[in-house]
């Protein structure tokens, strides 16, 4: 298993794990469990929450449970901030990250075994809570087996992306057979046994990693513990009452997410540029971060329609016929992540062969944001059409579009964050770029609201005009994002 080592100890050396440190797998292996669990859930959750009862679903209104899978996303990413923060303050990132494997246990057992509404609310909960902890910090944790001039950062990050995606593929593939054939909360059983093959793998690898995973960067004196302790009870008071007195209630959950996320967004900006424990470098770097944070949010909230939009186009319009026999609807979410499994490594090479000749993070991300909208132009074509009338082959060339302007984004963005964050901040600048994409899947639920299944054209060919405004107009001030990066490109 071998000893902790320090960072720079492994830095260019080790080339165990197909040229990347070893302590790598620990972290690949958890995600990919994780995400397993994750998207297998997700992949029957919508179709769990507007089936009627006899269909084994609750019967909730299609636009209402888009809107509460879409705040459901957006508070996995917007819990990242709470991951964050105790990494930073009181943890380190390697111990927030093996506890919230133990949250996420927890809560697909609640879906698996709770009944109703009952289990829907407490597994999603703490789900959001516990991906949220495990998400910021396996990518501080990818984070610290990099030097900063470590040209393998990047394929690396690609590398990590690839177990990720391999959980997303085999997720919704065999909870969807399982709820298809046997019923949901098998489904729901099976993200639960998976996530526990991740807990148990990480355990015995987590003692692997490097010392700095373990830091704890900016020590919480312990005289202001109880402080925030009563800070997080009295937040949990003041969030039950609203739900008891209906102001937060399943048909909003996606708009005040959007709120929450925007408020935190710009609270978390402010906390890190006002901050006197960083530099003036350090400073023009979190400026640089300003464009690809909304960059990232505008691509998010096209992206994550295949959990909503896509979802419900895939139930009613797909034709989903394979040789007399119709696929689950979840298996349309396996096909994106067949993509990324395949790209993720050819995009690796590409970066490592470029090196110092490769694009730009700004111009990677312009082009993943008009990639992205170009991907929602391409439902045009099939606009309108009845029941089973678009074709299947169809829709795995759009997600292959999808797939490309991901790997344009997702990994580059995980990777750049690292690299531009203040010493101080961490964690917790991985966090703020979960952000933006808790802000964009919020969106994306709140989204659902104007999708017209008879009406189809102004829906696709706004979103997709917009996405590539956004690209372009990020393209064109690259230069001066770049002079704000000071030196990380």
């Amino acid at each position: 298993m071998g000893t902790p080592q320090n960072t720079s100890e492994n830095d260019h050396h080790d080339t165990r794990f197909f040229g990347q440190p070893w302590a790598l797998v620990h972290i690949f292996g958890v995600e990919m469990w994780e995400r397993f669990s994750f998207y297998g859930m997700q992949g029957i959750l919508l179709i769990y929450l507007y089936y009627s009862a006899t269909q084994g679903g609750l019967g909730i209104p299609e636009t209402v449970a888009g809107g509460i899978v879409g705040a459901y996303g957006g508070a996995v990413y917007l819990s990242t901030i709470l991951g964050a923060w105790l990494a930073d303050r009181l943890l380190g990132s390697e111990r927030v990250l093996f506890f919230s494997a133990i949250v996420i246990v927890a809560g697909h057992l609640a879906l698996a075994l709770l009944p109703g509404a009952l289990g829907v609310g407490v597994g999603l909960v703490l789900v959001a809570l516990g991906s949220g902890g495990l998400k910021a910090n396996a990518t501080s944790v990818v984070g610290t087996l990099y030097s900063a001039d470590d040209t393998r950062r990047d394929a690396g990050f690609s590398l990590f992306y690839l177990g990720i995606n391999l959980g997303a593929f085999l997720g919704p593939i065999l909870t969807g057979l399982l709820q298809s054939t046997l019923g949901f909360h098998y489904g729901f059983g099976l993200a639960a046994i998976g996530m526990t093959l991740g807990l148990v793998q990480y355990a015995f690898g987590r003692r692997g990693l490097p010392d700095d995973a373990r830091r704890v960067p900016n020590p919480l004196p312990a005289s202001r513990r109880p402080l925030v302790w009563g800070i997080a009870a009295a937040g949990v008071v003041v969030i039950t009452l609203l739900v008891l007195l209906g102001v937060i209630r399943a048909d909003n959950l996606s708009t005040i997410v959007i709120i929450g996320t925007l408020v935190a967004a710009v609270a978390y900006f402010a906390v890190i540029l006002s901050s006197r424990r960083i530099d003036r470098t350090e400073r023009s770097r979190v400026w640089a971060f300003l464009p690809l944070f909304v960059t990232s949010v505008a691509f998010w909230s096209l992206y994550q329609q295949q959990f909503t939009v896509l979802t419900v186009y895939s139930d009613k319009r797909l034709d989903r016929n394979l040789f007399g026999w119709e696929m689950p609807v979840s298996w349309v979410q396996s096909i994106n992540p067949v993509f990324i499994i395949v790209l993720s490594g050819v995009f690796a090479v590409i970066w490592t062969r470029l090196g110092t000749r490769q694009p730009s993070t700004p111009v990677k991300f312009a082009l993943g944001a008009m990639v992205m909208g170009a991907a929602f132009l391409l439902f045009l074509p099939f606009a309108g059409g009845g029941e089973n009338s678009t074709p299947l082959l169809a829709v795995v060339g759009i997600l292959l579009v999808f797939t490309i302007a991901e790997l344009l984004i997702s990994p580059v963005g995980l990777s750049v964050t690292t690299k531009l964050a203040p010493a101080a901040f961490h964690t917790q600048m991985v966090a703020l770029f979960f952000l933006s994409v808790a802000l964009g899947t919020a969106i994306s639920g709140w989204l659902t609201r104007f999708y017209d299944p008879a009406n189809e054209v102004p829906y696709f060919s706004v979103l997709g005009g917009i996405a590539v405004v956004v690209g372009l107009g990020l393209l064109a001030s690259a230069r001066p994002v770049l002079r704000l990066m000071k030196g990380v490109s």
